[in-house]
């Protein structure tokens, strides 16, 4: 007894173009789903301790998920490190949303804040009296 053979299906051809109907126009090109970056390819200067903070409490209707997220979290303000390890995302994946909320005005970016280098003459006479006096 042989075993039943399977046909082999030919692929269905391809139908024919459809003419453009009147008062359509040109065909579309299929909307991108996401921009890297936009028309002129700049990305807004970050790096990892940059300070991001909302300005607006609530996110727009028309924010994506990661966009409504990060707003929820920039209530008060986060560093793009801190940002990326609590959305899940990479750093380079930050920047490009980041750019984007930036020129939507949605986020403001402020430079970290900057410990003197030096010590508080005060604060070290201080610390060396309260020594001195043990």
């Amino acid at each position: 007894m042989t075993p039943p053979q399977r046909q082999r299906r030919s692929p269905a051809p391809e139908p024919p173009p459809q003419p453009a109907q009147e008062g359509e126009g040109k065909v579309k090109n299929p909307e991108r789903m996401y921009v890297v970056a936009g028309p002129d390819g700049e990305r807004a200067e970050l790096d990892l301790v940059t300070l991001i903070v909302a300005r607006a409490a609530d996110p727009p209707p028309s924010a994506s998920p990661e966009q409504a997220a990060l707003l929820r979290l920039c209530a008060a303000p986060l560093s793009v490190a801190e940002l990326s390890a609590y959305l899940h995302l990479p750093f380079s994946a930050m920047g490009v949303l980041l750019t984007e909320m930036l020129t939507a005005e949605l986020v403001q970016a402020r430079a970290p804040i900057v410990r003197k280098a030096r010590s508080d003459r005060s604060l070290l006479e201080a610390v060396m009296n309260g020594l001195q006096r043990l």
